[in-house]
């Protein structure tokens, strides 16, 4: 038997699947499925700044935990073969949340300015 957990409409479920050999008739194998109680996350402080657009992660222009202004170039992110700057949008201690070289979505947090 191997447990897996799974989540639907953001409530996870543990569940156990059991595995069937081959010379054996495959059958449905039906669990009781119990709620697992998630882990809250807690939330970020500060501005969250995140992808406007999908694109990799071109350049860091900061070193972390540098004071930043309103407005610096804080990244770079290419998309469509374009260098797009990321800016600061106010003062504060960046905080990157990904890498150079990092492919993102839209809408994930490339870092916090604090």
């Amino acid at each position: 038997m191997r447990n897996f957990i799974i989540t639907i409409d953001g409530k996870q479920y543990q569940v156990g699947v059991e595995e069937v050999g081959a010379t054996q008739s495959v059958a449905p194998v039906v669990t009781s499925v119990a709620p697992v109680q998630a882990t809250p996350v807690a939330p970020t402080a500060g501005t969250k700044v995140k992808a406007p657009m999908p694109g990799m992660i071109k350049a860091l222009k900061f070193e972390e935990g540098a004071q930043v202004k309103k407005g610096d170039i804080i990244l770079i992110l290419e998309a469509m073969k374009m260098d797009n700057d990321i800016t600061a949008p106010c003062d504060g201690k960046v905080s990157y949340k990904t890498t150079k070289g990092s492919n993102v979505d839209t809408g994930a947090l490339m870092a916090v300015i604090a």
